[in-house]
C-alpha cells in the first residue's frame, strides 16, 4: 500500500501538458492558471476547430472542454477525436446537468464529467485523478490471462498474439480485471475506479463496456469474462 500511495502521489505532481478548450477567454485563462499553479502546464483554445488544429501538432497528456462552443462543441469535438482513433483522455466541462447530457458525455468518450459551476479545487482533484487512471502499469509489466497479453510498455492488447485495438476505457476496464485475475471485481469499484462514479450514477456503463470487452477479446474456444450476478465480473484463464 504504501508503494501505491507513493505512486499515487508522483503521478499527482508529475508534469502534465494539458489543452483547455472554452470560448470564453477569461474562463480558459482562469482553469490555466489554476492547472499551472498545481505544476501542469497548458495550452488553451477557443473552440472545437481550433483545438484540433492544436492537436494534430501536439499531443497533450489531457483535454479538458466546455461543451457549449461555438463552430464545434465539446461533444462534437470529442467524437471527431474519438472517430479518428485519438484516445487522450477528456473531462467534459457544461452547465448541462441532465442525465441524457451525463451519459452523452460518456459516450462520446470523456473521461469525467464536471458540472458548471465549479470549485477549482475540485477540477485539479479529478485532473489529477484522470492522470493517474492513465498510467495503469509499473513499466516493463506484462499481464496474461488465457490467450490475452496485455503489453504496458507499448500499452498494447494481444489475443492469440495478434493485436486487437482498445479505447483507453475498454484498455482501463481490462487492466482492473485482469490484476486481480480470478477473483470478483466489484460493479462499484469499477465505476470509482476508472470513471470516478458513483453506483447509482453509472449502474450500467460498466455492464456496457464489459460487453464491448467481450465482442473484441472472446474467441471461439475462451469466454473467460464472466459477469457474477449480484456481485460484479471476473476474468479467468477457462
Amino acid at each position: 500500500m504504501e508503494f501505491a500511495r507513493a505512486r499515487a502521489l508522483w503521478l499527482a505532481k508529475a508534469m502534465a501538458l494539458i489543452l483547455v478548450v472554452d470560448d470564453e477567454p477569461g474562463v480558459a485563462e482562469m482553469i490555466s492558471d489554476a492547472l499551472e499553479l498545481a505544476g501542469h502546464q497548458t495550452i488553451t483554445a477557443g473552440d472545437g476547430f481550433a483545438a484540433l488544429t492544436m492537436l494534430r501538432e501536439r499531443l497533450p497528456d489531457l483535454l479538458i472542454t466546455d461543451v457549449n462552443m461555438p463552430k464545434l462543441d465539446g461533444f462534437e469535438l470529442l467524437e471527431r477525436l474519438r472517430s479518428a482513433g485519438n484516445n487522450i483522455p477528456a473531462i467534459v466541462l457544461t452547465a448541462r446537468t441532465e442525465k441524457k447530457d451525463l451519459a452523452e458525455a460518456f459516450t462520446t468518450g470523456a473521461d469525467d464529467y464536471l458540472p458548471k459551476p465549479f470549485v477549482l479545487q475540485e477540477l485539479i482533484l479529478r485532473v489529477n485523478a484522470v492522470l493517474r487512471r492513465s498510467g495503469l502499469l509499473s513499466a516493463g509489466k506484462i499481464l496474461e490471462c488465457g490467450p490475452i497479453r496485455v503489453i504496458d510498455d507499448e500499452r498494447a492488447v494481444e489475443v492469440n498474439d495478434e493485436r486487437v485495438q482498445l479505447t483507453r476505457t475498454e484498455y482501463r476496464l481490462l487492466v482492473e480485471l485482469m490484476e486481480r485475475k480470478g477473483k470478483v471485481v466489484r460493479k462499484r469499484d469499477l465505476l470509482e475506479n476508472i470513471w470516478g462514479m458513483g453506483f447509482a450514477t453509472g449502474a450500467t456503463v460498466v455492464d456496457t463496456y464489459i460487453s464491448y470487452l467481450r465482442r473484441k477479446l472472446h474467441t471461439a474456444d475462451w469466454n473467460g469474462i464472466k459477469t457474477i450476478r449480484g456481485e460484479g465480473f471476473t476474468i479467468s484463464d477457462n
